[in-house]
């Protein structure tokens, strides 16, 4: 029986969410039902009963007089042939969000090994000569390598890509599958997100604990290994969740097969151009300049100050630039 309403609602998924079609749909599921149970008494096997059912209400186009829908599936047929949409069937959803998975992991991984890279250049900046110039190049090293990661995680899901570009699909099977896999996962988010969150709020402790030492280097040092696996875990967990908002927002929310997923959230806007390039250029300067002032003064002990004072004046900066609507 599962059979017949799986197939019933991917013959409705792309009619217009109206209350007669509704309506029909409601019927026809009443009539495709009383047929099967009609044949299961007659002795016949679940399988013959469910392709004979198929066979004789399976067909749309058909039955649309009957049910009143005429209009409707001809204006369906019409809106198909100008924009034909592509079923997400429950096997590509699985490898969609397998694959977003993995594209997470190595984004996340990327990430991390971008900011832990500034330890290398902390830990040996008291070092002799010799050893001096080993921590830039292990920076470098580790940047290559996280750039390396991060741009191979855009390939991970290039044949996913159809996703964003063309219009698709799920029915309702599907959809019950992925938000039961998101709903797994959001244990796991938000074990993620916590205790990167908690990893990022105390990451000054170490700075505190080795102010007193002779090696007072170190304590920075922890400080981006502790900030780069805390970041690690928040953008891994919230990259791969949205794997699932991806698949749940794919419907036309005016077709019967629509509403699974959350709307999407509105595009922030910004008050200019220059506010806008102020806002995707803020991250990167405060890079650059924490870099450049700490290799003039090599004093790390100091310079990681520049991040928690960077993070409080960002909120800032977004508030003063986006365009409230």
């Amino acid at each position: 029986m599962e059979t017949i309403k799986n197939y019933l609602e991917a013959m409705f998924a792309g009619m217009p969410d109206t209350p007669e079609v509704r309506k029909a749909k409601a019927e026809l599921l009443q009539m495709m039902e009383d047929k099967y149970n009609e044949l299961r008494d007659e002795g016949q096997s679940e399988n013959t009963a469910v392709g004979t059912v198929i066979s004789e209400f399976g067909n749309l186009d058909e039955l649309a007089e009957d049910l009143g829908l005429k209009k409707e599936v001809q204006e369906y047929h019409d809106t198909e042939s100008a924009n034909p949409r592509r079923q997400i069937s429950r096997d590509e959803a699985t490898s969609f969000i397998e694959n977003r998975i993995r594209k997470s992991l190595f984004r996340a991984l990327g990430v991390m090994l971008c900011i832990i890279s500034v330890a290398c250049p902390i830990l040996t900046s008291e070092s002799e000569e010799h050893i001096l110039m080993a921590g830039p190049a292990l920076m470098f090293v580790c940047i290559a390598l996280g750039v390396g990661f991060i741009v191979y995680s855009g390939f991970v899901d290039s044949e996913w890509k159809f996703i964003r570009k063309q219009l698709c699909f799920i029915d309702m099977n599907t959809a019950s599958y992925v938000k039961e896999r998101r709903r797994s996962f959001e244990g796991i988010r938000a074990i993620c997100v916590t205790l990167g969150i908690i990893l990022c709020i105390v990451c000054w402790v170490p700075c505190m604990l080795f102010a007193v030492t002779e090696r007072v280097t170190i304590g920075p040092a922890i400080m981006f290994l502790i900030i780069g696996i805390g970041v690690f875990l928040i953008v891994y967990a919230n990259s791969a969740s949205k794997g699932f908002d991806i698949l749940l927002r794919l419907n036309d929310m005016t077709t019967i097969s629509g509403g699974y997923g959350e709307p999407a959230p509105s595009e922030v806007k910004y008050i200019s151009k220059t506010a806008e390039t102020i806002v995707v250029c803020y991250w990167p300067v405060i890079v650059s300049l924490y870099l450049i002032v700490s290799f003039l003064t090599f004093r790390w002990d100091l310079t990681w100050i520049i991040w928690p004072v960077a993070g409080v004046a960002y909120r800032a900066v977004v508030i003063n630039c986006r365009r409230d609507d």
